[in-house]
């Protein structure tokens, strides 16, 4: 597939080197390093302009990493910080600094944090959304929406965009129909959220192409185009199946979306208004 110009892959992670930024005590993983040169040269192969590095849970709350890279890089990259869970514990000062770097949201890991039987910290999320509200940015949320049927009610006067990684991280297994699904494509279709089209793969049980992801990313596009944004998941961590190159799942998406238009929205029109890319000098 042939990148438009100004193509902004929205979802990679960098990691490492362990020695410069060592990661926490209490992560679940332990990834390979996986670092800002490494993944500059992959979108370069790719012909992929700009990029948006998302804080990994290996890192808790220590930005150091995206930030040393958005400092490096301030033109190609904008960021998705993790930020402590009480909002009283970052100030608006250590907000604007992470703005300034190039920090557009702030994301929340329910996946691996939290009992799905209790339910969403919902309160904890809306506090949280109210102290970055000021900046303009989003809250990210790493979640399995098929275990939450009430997903649109709980969010449909949220004070912030919300942004949806993997699709909304649920399996293929549970199908379009499910309720929770069925609540983002409402949250998409009454702009109140955003859905990233990424891991297909984390969420079906066959390999690529990964047919029985399908329905699921049409319904996606049918729901609202405009909401939609593209990422690579780079560098593919805590994935156990077979691992395609990240050309063939560039490819993937090519396949999945054929008009140019509609491609050209996703890649670069949806993620510049997003993440506040400036446009490019042509």
């Amino acid at each position: 597939m042939v990148f438009p110009k100004g193509a902004v892959d929205c979802h990679a992670h960098v990691c490492g080197p362990a020695t410069e930024f060592p990661y926490a005590q209490e992560r679940i993983y332990t990834p390979p390093d996986a670092t800002v040169d490494a993944y500059r040269s992959l979108l370069e192969m790719l012909d992929i302009d700009r990029a948006v590095l998302v804080q990994p849970s290996v890192y808790g709350t220590d930005n150091r990493a995206i930030l040393a890279a958005l400092n490096q890089y301030p033109n190609q990259f904008r960021g998705v910080a993790v930020i402590a869970n009480n909002p009283n514990h970052t100030t608006d000062q250590q907000l604007e600094s992470l703005h300034q770097a190039g920090v557009r949201g702030i994301r929340c890991n329910i996946v691996d944090v939290a009992d799905p039987s209790a339910g969403l910290p919902i309160e904890n999320l809306r506090a949280l959304a109210q102290k970055i509200q000021p900046f303009g940015w989003h809250l990210e949320l790493l979640m399995h929406v098929n275990e939450h049927p009430d997903l649109a009610k709980v969010f449909e006067d949220f004070p912030v965009d919300l942004v949806f990684g993997h699709f909304g991280y649920s399996h293929a297994k549970h199908g379009v129909n499910d309720k929770g699904f069925q609540g983002l494509l409402t949250l998409l279709k009454n702009e109140r959220a955003w859905v990233k089209m990424t891991g297909p793969y984390r969420i079906c049980d066959g390999n690529l192409p990964y047919a029985d992801m399908r329905p699921l990313n049409d319904a996606v596009i049918a729901a609202n185009p405009k909401q939609l944004i593209w990422g690579s998941d780079w560098p593919h961590v805590m994935v156990k199946k077979q691992m395609p190159h990240d050309a063939d799942l560039c490819d993937l998406f090519g396949d999945w979306v054929t008009d140019p238009a509609l491609r050209k929205a996703i890649l670069v029109d949806n993620p510049c208004i997003l993440y506040d890319f400036p446009a490019l000098n042509t």
